[in-house]
């Protein structure tokens, strides 16, 4: 069959003589990328972080009306082309009954978050790219987003208090797929997957300072059937966060470095009811890593962490490689509360490298003790001639069992019965 094209061609301004266009192509006989220009001869070819400015106008107005173009015709798609900079301040791409599945966003060239305080509703938004009720999406390319977050990271008293912005965020989305692209220098969160199904992040670079505030690399939350694989990411915080309402999730073949581990939770805060199950983490690589696989509840929440696998982590200077914490407090001052979120299942196999402070640490509750600890081929050794102060494996109400090796021994863990 033949294909029917649409060319959405949108200049921002007579000033803006750079290429900021896109095109929303829709093919009935296969995929077909086509890139319509507004060329200058001068101003061809942006440099990748160009200064802000009237020669950098705010693009949003031409994704907007792109998105609208692609979401009238099913398997449509938007590119941003190679070589060329899209200044953007935040903006919603809206599916749902509105819009037709399967539309392709091309990134090929770079989505630069506008740091102008005009460009911010109130000052601040919680997003800057939302992709919302989508069906079918694929967000792919070899180009950059970047949250340019060091504006925010510096001297933005937000930061404090938990209200920058998530670089890109997907929310009610159905059958997606991200890869390629690198999302750089978040305010925030790099990549949000919210209450969506069925998702597959592959070959995606995260790239953020280890010292950058807040800035998880993928963050899910409510969400069923996720599969993240071959994806590098370094950041401030976790470079995988895994939240409630999570089930079947799938993470392997990811390098994490800097940033804090692959973590589940932290779940329970505020009292609140919280579950995550079925989750496997494997063939993994932490550099120079707060820890490695880590479990982290508040103190007074309630629900439960069930089947939890980690097999073939590989660690190289990591604090401490195998965390649950069932006391956790981003903090100084936390109350002591009884009820807690249950760990019942979470399976430790193959994890070898090194540390540099402690190679397991079991911190369980009281009230809800650990339950199914299971450690087999655990080969951890303190980095050496470090002058770190390295302590051994620490455990407290944590029950299960160990199948050797297991180097150190975890001579803590309470292997006679259950709790």
């Amino acid at each position: 069959m033949g294909q029917s094209i649409q060319n959405v061609c949108l200049a921002n301004n007579a000033t803006f003589l750079s290429a900021l266009l896109l095109l929303a192509v829709t093919t009935s006989g296969g995929p077909s990328l086509q890139c319509c220009l507004a060329r200058s001869e001068t101003h061809r070819r942006p440099p990748p972080t160009p200064p802000d400015g009237p020669h950098h106008p705010p693009a949003a107005p031409a994704f907007a009306d792109a998105w609208s173009a692609a979401c009238a015709a099913e398997a449509s798609t938007v590119l941003v082309p190679a070589s060329y900079v899209f200044l953007v301040g935040p903006i919603a791409f809206t599916g749902g009954d509105s819009c037709e599945p399967n539309v392709v966003f091309q990134v090929d060239g770079t989505i630069l978050a506008n740091t102008g305080s005009t460009a911010w509703r109130s000052g601040y938004a919680t997003q800057w790219l939302e992709f919302k009720s989508v069906r079918g999406l694929t967000i792919q390319g070899c180009g950059v987003i970047d949250g340019q977050g060091s504006h925010w990271w510096s001297r933005n008293p937000l930061v404090d208090q938990g209200q920058t912005t998530t670089a890109l965020r997907v929310y009610q989305g159905d059958n997606v797929t991200v890869t390629g692209i690198t999302i750089r220098s978040s305010p925030k969160f790099h990549l949000t997957l919210d209450t969506c199904r069925a998702v597959e992040v592959h070959g995606v670079t995260i790239a953020s300072p280890g010292d950058s505030p807040n800035t998880d690399g993928i963050h899910l939350a409510s969400s069923v059937g996720v599969s993240i694989h071959h994806t590098t990411i370094a950041c401030g915080d976790d470079c995988v966060s895994i939240q409630a309402g999570c089930s079947d999730v799938s993470i392997r073949n990811v390098y994490c470095g800097p940033g804090h581990g692959i973590s589940v939770g932290g779940l329970g805060k505020g009292g609140a009811t919280a579950t995550v199950s079925d989750v496997t983490v494997q063939d993994v690589t932490f550099n120079h890593t707060m820890t490695g696989v880590r479990i982290k509840t508040w103190q007074g929440g309630s629900g439960s962490v069930k089947n939890v696998r980690f097999s073939g982590v590989r660690v190289s200077a990591v604090k401490t490689p195998i965390v649950i914490d069932q006391y956790y407090c981003d903090h100084t001052a936390c109350t002591n509360q009884t009820s807690a979120v249950a760990v019942v299942g979470a399976a430790y196999q193959g994890v070898a490298g090194t540390y540099t402070q402690r190679p397991v640490y079991l911190a369980c509750s009281d009230a809800a003790p650990c339950s199914g600890i299971h450690l087999a081929d655990i080969q951890l050794q303190p980095v050496k001639d470090s002058g770190y102060r390295v302590q051994g494996p620490f455990c407290w109400k944590a029950h299960g069992d160990e199948m050797r090796p297991v180097e150190p021994p975890v001579d803590c863990l309470i292997t006679a019965g259950a709790p």
